[in-house]
């Protein structure tokens, strides 16, 4: 998802504000107050608002205002520090040769990510597989440089604007077939393909589609593609992912862009009618796996309050004011085999925190020699 950035700048930059003046973002109804005493008083001021009115600060900041594209505003810089490997025991969950560790991460753009430490995460990770979202770039526009030893890969791009949206696969484990976009069961979905957000990885034993969903939108006018959204494009995936479901168990992931329920957001009450927490969009997610598919992470984490996506504002990931909106989710009959849902909150680069799974294979997981 792309950064709100106006306000945001503004402060990171030290501009001073006048006392009690309104600051509001063109894409939320967040408003926050300042005033200019002491330095002090200021501080302490801050503070106090921080505790009183954290709903009214960070709820409102979802992802993804899809029309901006810069990826290296002032706030991005303080936020996305190099991305620490030695923070994580990337050994645990532990992974058998039976089994395959897949993970999914929305990298806010491969070259901005690689650019904080993308190859050094994944070396320590050392999954099976890994599904960018937001990739942000041509295939042929990507450095060899700039990817992890011993993967194959695939990048698609949005064909209007390629600096926006994209997915793209790296394994090391080599698929029976890669089919992009939705449009093998219908030909009519290719209008959906456009824009560069499924790649579908047919393996022995399952299928993994790695999506990027669109966003609702939190621009003006609010929710402009929410029709879109409900009425088209989450009717015509499913469909596809249920198709796929009647030849072999689907894992589908990736950046879905919804808040399932209200432990999967900070401030639910506030964000009724925010992009990603609509009634209309968590609906669509719920009857989707009313018709025999599972949230992994909720499945095995029944109680756990864990998020994926902080935005980059008001210090929403120090203040761990989160979303969960990155998701692995598998046909019932798969879910035995999963044996982890996990997230890597701690590691940086992006506004989103990679996610993954363990999930038991047939026979001995075999690397190709990239």
């Amino acid at each position: 998802m792309a950064r709100t950035k106006n306000a945001a700048r503004k402060n990171a930059a030290g501009v001073r504000k006048p006392k009690n003046q309104e600051v509001n973002d063109e894409s939320e109804e967040t408003t926050t107050t300042t005033t200019t005493t002491t330095t002090t008083k200021k501080n302490n001021k801050r503070k106090l608002e921080d505790d009183n009115n954290n709903e009214e600060e960070v709820e409102e900041t979802n992802k993804d205002e899809e029309e901006e594209e810069d990826d290296d505003e002032e706030t991005d810089k303080q936020v996305d520090k190099k991305i620490k490997s030695t923070e994580v025991d990337f050994n645990v969950p532990a992974k058998s040769e039976k089994q395959m560790k897949i993970i999914s991460w929305n990298v806010a753009g491969f070259k901005a990510c690689s650019g904080k430490g993308f190859k050094e995460y994944v070396a320590s990770e050392n999954p099976d597989v890994i599904c960018i979202q937001e990739s942000k770039i041509k295939e042929a526009a990507v450095k060899k440089s700039d990817l992890p030893a011993g993967y194959t890969y695939t990048f698609i791009h949005c064909e209007a604007r390629p600096g926006n949206h994209g997915v793209a696969v790296l394994t090391k484990v080599k698929p029976i077939k890669i089919t992009t976009g939705i449009s093998e069961f219908k030909s009519d979905n290719s209008k959906h393909d456009t824009e560069g957000r499924v790649i579908t990885l047919e393996f022995e034993s399952f299928y993994l589609v790695n999506t990027y969903v669109p966003n609702s939108g939190t621009g003006k006018p609010p929710l402009a593609r929410l029709d879109y959204r409900i009425k088209e494009w989450d009717v015509e995936l499913q469909n596809y992912l249920k198709e796929l479901d009647k030849t072999k168990p689907v894992v589908w992931c990736g950046d879905l862009n919804v808040a399932h329920q209200e432990i999967d957001l900070k401030n639910p009450k506030t964000n009724t009618r925010t992009a990603g927490f609509t009634i209309e969009e968590r609906t669509s997610f719920g009857n989707f796996l009313k018709e025999g598919f599972v949230d992994t992470f909720r499945h095995l984490n029944p109680a756990k309050v864990a998020y994926s996506f902080w935005s980059y504002k008001f210090q929403a990931r120090s203040k761990d004011a989160g979303w969960r909106l990155d998701y692995f989710v598998v046909s019932e009959r798969l879910m035995d085999s999963i044996k982890a849902s996990f997230m890597r909150s701690t590691v940086m680069g992006s506004d989103h925190c990679p996610i993954g799974i363990i999930v038991d294979v047939p026979s001995t997981v075999e690397h190709i020699q990239a």
